[in-house]
């Protein structure tokens, strides 16, 4: 392993907020006040952390979207994204099936929704728009009943208007002004004014992240653990070193814990990148919050692209953006992304709003056995089998060995029991 790329891994897995004891204390005694107290709980809490002093709930029946303020080409922009969201999670509904593995013997699988989901949409430092139709729309093409949404309040004390008007668009039926690990608290033991759901899905701050490991514990499911966000990139000599810095910061300007690497064969491009970033630095809003993120960055040199595959499927990113020549022969050796954006006119923000891909993904290398978020996510797998007498006389010897061989005689009897009253013969 190259040392550049091993202090890189080790010293930002270390900041995963899942391996975080100080935080895990804080917010289990947190949750445990919420399970305790209830709404008090809740409204003690975002008075302190949030400043906000007002009603949670927010009818939706009577939540009229024409009179939210949203501007035109946002609207616009806003139908756009979900059109295409929704046409790349329509081919993820599972169809099912129905096999008769042997004479007599149906097996069925079929999909049903989760009946009751709760999505976390953050917006402490920016309204994630993106993150209402990510989340929503999947949900809703599933089939959920019940699609709750939290999310906190702006400076001015409310929810942002866009954000309002994604949620209705999208077909959520709940939505509470309620933010950070007290959201998470709502959502996973329910309050006097807030019904528990069954899966809470969203990204957050390493609070809300290690709220959601609170729960999950408890047994409440959840969509999938995370940490900071962060985006690896491959390129070689051919890629453009403005379009590598502008990916580079497009994620740094997340949150300040954003983590950014930067795999080459050549050593040149890197002296090309640094100068880009501090050039478009200058005119980004967030620079405070990238300057601090970018901290974070490391470089690294190797000898083919080859090797440049090897340490990226070891660090399992979030997001992976390969810029390079033969891009597709590459790009097909990756077994450990999250997300991949293939050529240099592929930039990760078109999968964080508007291509269709999900852009709720694993980070903090469980890119190694989860997945993007997807509409399964919201959809329970149910299997059913059938016998008839003939299917339960044929699989009958099998089962019974099998059943006497773990020492289990109830389950060879359910067998020989029916077996041995032919006349209910169907």
């Amino acid at each position: 392993m190259h040392p550049s790329l091993t202090e890189f891994i080790t010293t930002t897995r270390a900041s995963n907020p899942l391996f975080n004891g100080d935080l895990y204390a804080m917010v289990s005694e947190i949750m445990e006040d919420i399970s305790r107290r209830g709404d008090a709980a809740l409204r003690h809490y975002s008075k302190i952390f949030d400043g906000f002093d007002g009603s949670f709930a927010i009818d939706v029946s009577t939540l009229d979207v024409s009179f939210l303020g949203v501007t035109a080409s946002l609207v616009d922009a806003i139908l756009k994204a979900k059109e295409n969201i929704e046409k790349f999670h329509r081919e993820q509904l599972p169809a099912g099936f129905s096999i008769e593995t042997q004479s007599g013997v149906l097996c069925v699988e079929r999909f049903t929704p989760i009946e009751r989901v709760g999505i976390y949409v953050p917006g402490g430092t920016a309204p994630l728009i993106s993150t209402v139709l990510m989340l929503a729309i999947p949900a809703k093409i599933a089939g959920c009943k019940e699609i709750v949404m939290v999310t906190p309040p702006s400076k001015q004390n409310q929810i942002n208007p866009a954000v309002l008007y994604a949620a209705v668009l999208c077909g959520v039926t709940e939505i509470y002004c309620l933010g950070g690990v007290q959201a998470i608290g709502a959502l996973s033991l329910g309050t006097e004014s807030i019904r528990k759901v069954d899966k809470i899905f969203g990204p957050g701050n390493a609070y809300v992240t290690m709220a959601k490991q609170w729960a999950s514990a408890r047994g409440i499911a959840i969509d999938l653990p995370a940490g900071p966000s962060e985006v690896a990139i491959i390129a070689d000599n051919t890629a453009c070193p403005e379009f590598l810095a502008a990916d580079l910061l497009s994620q740094a300007e997340h949150s300040v814990d954003a983590q950014t690497l930067l795999l080459t064969t050549d050593e040149a491009l890197i002296e090309k990148v640094r100068n880009a970033l501090y050039q478009f630095m200058q005119t980004l809003k967030r620079r405070q919050i990238i300057q601090k993120a970018l901290s974070n960055m490391t470089f690294v040199v190797l000898d083919s692209l080859e090797d440049c595959i090897t340490y990226v499927n070891y660090y399992a990113p979030e997001h992976l953006i390969i810029n390079c020549r033969n891009v597709w022969d590459y790009a097909d050796k990756v077994v450990n992304a999250g997300s991949i954006f293939i050529g240099e006119f592929t930039p990760e923000s078109v999968g964080d709003y508007a291509s269709g891909t999900n852009h709720t993904l694993p980070t903090s290398g469980m890119a190694r056995t989860y997945g993007a978020l997807g509409v399964t996510d919201f959809m329970k797998r149910v299997q059913i089998q059938s016998l008839s007498y003939t299917g339960l006389l044929n699989i009958a010897e099998t089962v019974s060995c099998l059943a006497e061989a773990e020492g289990l005689d109830a389950h060879k009897l359910a067998v020989e029991v029916r077996l041995s009253k032919p006349q209910n013969n169907s």
